[in-house]
């Protein structure tokens, strides 16, 4: 199928829990509409399904694709993306109108998450920068699995509030709530895992509570990471007293956390988890459930095109 250069693929990923997901996406296709914009868009229907709707937009030839959603549809619609037949990944300008729970990435390149009329022109200039991406990679015993991110992949005590967010977010009805009272009720957990993981060659076992591993700011774990400079950013993070605990919350809403006693920093290109125990995954706010180990954090640098603001 020919697709006119200049016409934009949009999917909508309907915010999850919200009563107002057509209003809001009416208010964003009247305004499409009155800057003249030529699209097509496609609605996810649940699970998975915007990841199967990038790939066929991506191989029926759309130059512009544009996810409505947050966190976890951008790696739906990238992971499409990147497993689609097209030879020239970076051909593709990925934009994003942020619409979801977590809005982490678009956050880090200032896309508001309430202004979807400035998220439009951002797309609608088409200022491009090739961005990093990484990969998560194991065997399953019968095929080498890739699950590819944008932002950061947390096992152990971030997977769990990614977890208890999700389950919670109903409930509360706002983000920030449900976000704020997951992380302190994982936090006084102070869960540890039995880990084994290798980076920059040195071999490190132990029992961790949580790692980070982040090409973007991680939502706060890894926030000297940049998503183009072509490295990892790893934080792991050993078993807090209750002091050093509350000290270190302190410090993460303030972007400080690295400067924590219980925070172990590195930057690499690569990362093997060699074990993991009971320690749950999260792949940019999706959880993974896949128990497969050895596992390979990879860093692929410029693999993707991103519409970013001025």
């Amino acid at each position: 199928m020919a697709v006119e250069p200049n016409r934009w693929g949009i999917i909508y990923n309907p915010k999850a829990g919200s009563r107002k997901a057509q209003k809001r996406w009416a208010e964003i296709r009247a305004y499409l509409d009155s800057l003249e914009i030529e699209y097509d868009y496609v609605q996810s229907e649940g699970f998975g399904s915007v990841e199967r709707l990038s790939r066929t937009l991506a191989n029926n030839g759309y130059k512009t694709i544009v996810v409505v959603g947050g966190d976890g549809a951008i790696n739906d619609a990238v992971n499409g993306i990147m497993h689609s037949d097209i030879e020239n990944k970076g051909s593709i300008a990925f934009g994003v109108i942020p619409n979801g729970i977590g809005n982490d990435f678009a956050r880090y390149w200032g896309i508001d998450s309430d202004d979807y009329k400035a998220a439009v022109n951002v797309l609608k200039n088409h200022r491009v920068r090739k961005v990093d991406v990484g990969m998560f990679t194991y065997y399953d015993g019968d095929n080498h699995i890739d699950r590819f991110f944008l932002n950061a992949v947390y096992m152990g005590l971030g997977a769990r509030i990614v977890m208890i967010t999700n389950e919670t977010k109903r409930f509360w009805g706002i983000p920030l709530i449900s976000y704020l009272s997951s992380l302190v009720l994982v936090a006084f957990e102070r869960k540890l895992h039995r880990m084994h993981i290798k980076i920059n060659g040195e071999h490190i076992r132990g029992r961790i509570m949580a790692v980070a591993i982040g090409s973007c700011t991680g939502y706060g774990l890894t926030p000297s990471a940049v998503p183009y400079n072509g490295w990892l950013d790893v934080s792991l993070i050993y078993r807090p007293e209750i002091k050093e605990l509350i000290s270190g919350l302190w410090m993460l809403q303030k972007g400080r956390i690295l400067n924590h006693k219980i925070v172990k920093p590195y930057r690499t290109k690569k990362v093997k988890i060699l074990r993991a125990q009971n320690a749950e995954v999260s792949i940019d706010g999706r959880i993974w459930n896949s128990k497969h180990y050895p596992v390979d954090v990879t860093i692929l640098p410029e693999a993707l095109t991103m519409i970013i603001p001025d």
